[in-house]
């Protein structure tokens, strides 16, 4: 019998975080408690976006919109690399860069931890910014996204390919 595999990726569904950026600027438009603070979110570039309102409390609450937005729309909050609230002349501006694909020493940690915790019939490859786990048992490899699942990784992972 062929091997089984999947692999392990990390990768953001632009269009649902455009559709959260959407939703957020709309909602900070209308309520009250944002009116007359100038608060904006905008894309800047293809992988970075931009906060920006009179006070840091007013950016910190539109970053938490934004937030809940991405959690409604279930994506992760690990996507999000979002810097402290800094002064630009009269406003408060938070930048996010949008982090997509597992480094190589990311790859190795969760390579490392499928071999030591995983299942023994089961192999891993790096291959790029993804991890090909391999075995010839299907019910192993449900045992190493579970494991994976369970881990507190500081990246969003999803497991693809499955075959």
């Amino acid at each position: 019998m062929a091997d089984s595999s999947f692999d392990i990726v990390s990768k953001l569904d632009r269009q649902e975080v455009d559709n959260a950026l959407s939703q957020t600027a709309r909602e900070i438009a209308t309520r009250f408690d944002f009116k007359g603070t100038g608060a904006t979110i905008e894309w800047k570039g293809e992988a970075a976006i931009e906060i920006s309102a009179s006070a840091d409390d007013r950016a910190s609450a539109v970053l938490s919109v934004f937030q809940d937005k991405l959690i409604k729309r279930q994506q992760s909050l690990k996507i999000l690399d979002a810097s402290e609230p800094r002064q630009s002349g009269q406003q408060s501006k938070i930048d996010i860069r949008l982090k997509e694909g597992i480094t190589s020493e990311d790859a190795k940690k969760v390579a490392k931890l499928i071999r030591d915790e995983g299942p023994k019939s089961v192999k891993t490859q790096i291959q790029g910014d993804e991890l090909r786990v391999t075995s010839k048992s299907r019910d192993d490899l449900q045992a190493v996204q579970s494991l994976v699942k369970g881990q507190d990784l500081d990246f969003a992972v999803q497991f693809v390919n499955y075959r």
